[in-house]
């Protein structure tokens, strides 16, 4: 999204000469008319168009000048019909000034709103890079791509969270939803994302990388500022995914989380686990774990992961969106990118662009290994900046 143009805070010429010429005409047109229309006939008062339509695309400094324009040429009307020192053309002058000067008064509160809005969603761009980092576009055997919406817009981040992280075999990566929304949910989501990057890097067990996050959560949770009814029902549901380089397969330990969808020989299949983990931050002593699941995934093989916010995104008739038709049509999307483009593009037309939730996707890729890459080449490329991280708008 963007304001105005110059983000509504400064008139840009290349952007809107052509609709410059539009009050320009009018008030020449208006002009001409009224010195050419008998002397019962005052069109003048209509050149107060002329500046209401300039505020409508134009910053306050042309709604200034095209205001002075309007009023020299009622001037100019008065001096050609000989009526400048008239009751009739004097009130019509004074209308114009006071209305002209209303009209830039209101542009420039405009400008400065957009000027505070701008500020607002800078602040909100750079926090989402801070705790929701944009993923690189290949890691290790992986190529990568992401795209990321918050059900608050103006937010630009919510309670939906993914990372990755490269280990010396493999790559892990985590996708979650925070339940509920606002600074509760981002609060967990940013606390669970720099969980899970601490203890990643270490290699420990799915079943122990889970038991981390979860006494992370579980002792911010109990602390005296989150204590109440909003702590005692957040919970995270999430995937917990480790990935090898070396081995064509994919472990999956799933908390809760809508099963990740494998796109093989151009058939999608949903990664559904044998037993769900409780999700995190449920704090339940003695609670099952869940199992790993492991599944095929050959080079060449796509995998999707997402939230409910893509899953149960409904059209005008109140239907969810069919994630798993649409991607059993797209057999031709070969990349990560070229998929989340589609899915992007698909789901905010089926949706109108109206989201109930956040929503995120990510879709990775195993390439096929090649003889002179090992986890040290793999490592140089996880820290290349990604140029696939897009946003669901």
């Amino acid at each position: 999204m963007r304001l105005l143009p110059d983000g509504g805070i400064r008139w840009s010429w290349q952007s809107n000469r052509g609709l410059v010429a539009i009050p320009i005409a009018l008030i020449v047109a208006i002009t001409i008319a009224d010195v050419l229309a008998p002397q019962d006939i005052h069109l003048g008062p209509l050149l107060v168009v002329a500046p209401a339509l300039t505020a409508s695309f134009g910053g306050s400094r042309l709604t200034a000048l095209i205001a002075a324009l309007a009023v020299a040429a009622l001037m100019a009307i008065s001096l050609i019909r000989n009526s400048v020192l008239t009751s009739n053309h004097e009130t019509q002058l004074i209308s114009l000034i006071v209305i002209g000067a209303f009209t830039v008064l209101f542009c420039r509160l405009r400008e400065r709103h957009s000027a505070k809005l701008k500020q607002v969603r800078s602040v909100a761009e750079a926090a989402q890079q801070v705790v929701l980092q944009p993923l690189p576009d290949q890691m290790g055997v992986l190529r990568i791509a992401s795209a990321y919406r918050a059900a608050t817009e103006e937010a630009r981040i919510g309670g939906d969270l993914y990372a990755a992280v490269r280990t010396r075999s493999g790559t892990r990566l985590l996708i979650g939803d925070a339940r509920g929304k606002g600074l509760p949910a981002i609060e967990d989501a940013a606390l669970v994302l720099g969980a899970f990057r601490s203890a990643a890097h270490h290699e420990p067990s799915l079943p122990a990388l889970r038991s981390e996050i979860e006494a992370t959560l579980c002792w911010s949770l109990s602390q005296p500022g989150r204590q109440g009814t909003d702590a005692d029902e957040s919970f995270i549901t999430a995937a917990l995914i480790d990935i090898p380089d070396e081995v064509p397969e994919v472990h999956i330990l799933n908390c809760g989380h809508p099963p990740p969808l494998r796109l093989h020989a151009g058939r999608v299949a949903a990664l559904a686990p044998g037993q769900h983990a409780l999700p995190l931050g449920m704090c339940l002593p003695g609670a099952p774990g869940g199992s790993v699941d492991t599944f095929p995934f050959a080079p060449g093989d796509m995998m999707v992961l997402y939230t409910d916010g893509v899953s149960e995104a409904r059209d005008s008739a109140d239907r969810f969106y069919p994630l798993d038709e649409r991607l059993s049509a797209w057999k031709d999307a070969d990349t990560p990118s070229d998929l989340i483009l589609r899915l992007r593009k698909d789901i905010v037309a089926y949706c109108g662009g109206t989201f109930q939730d956040d929503a995120a996707l990510v879709v990775v890729r195993r390439e096929a290994v090649t003889g002179g890459q090992g986890p040290a080449q793999a490592g140089q490329s996880a820290r290349r900046p990604s140029l696939t991280h897009r946003s669901l708008r």
